[in-house]
C-alpha cells in the first residue's frame, strides 16, 4: 500500500477547518498542524498509486482553501 508524506499550505485563517477536513479523510494515517514554511502535515495510504494521486489531486488539491502542496511518496520506513 502506498504512503506519502504530504506538505500543505493554506489560506492564512483556514487552518483549523482544512485540519478538521483532512482529519475526516479515511485516507489520512496522521495529520499534524506545524509552524513553519509548511501548515499542515498529513501522512496518508491508499491501496494503489493510481488512488494516491486521485486522492492528492482530486481530494486534496481542490479543497478549497488550500493554496499548494508538496508531496514525498514514501520508498522506505521503519516503525517502533
Amino acid at each position: 500500500m502506498p504512503e506519502a508524506i504530504i506538505m500543505i499550505n493554506v489560506e492564512v485563517g483556514k487552518e483549523n477547518e482544512i485540519f478538521e477536513r483532512l482529519f475526516n479523510l479515511e485516507e489520512i494515517k496522521e495529520i499534524y498542524m506545524v509552524y513553519g514554511v509548511h501548515d499542515i502535515v498529513a501522512i496518508v495510504e491508499t491501496k494503489d498509486l493510481d488512488d494516491l494521486r486521485k486522492l492528492i489531486t482530486e481530494k486534496i488539491r481542490r479543497m478549497e482553501g488550500i493554496k499548494d502542496t508538496l508531496t514525498s511518496i514514501v520508498v522506505s520506513y521503519k516503525r517502533k
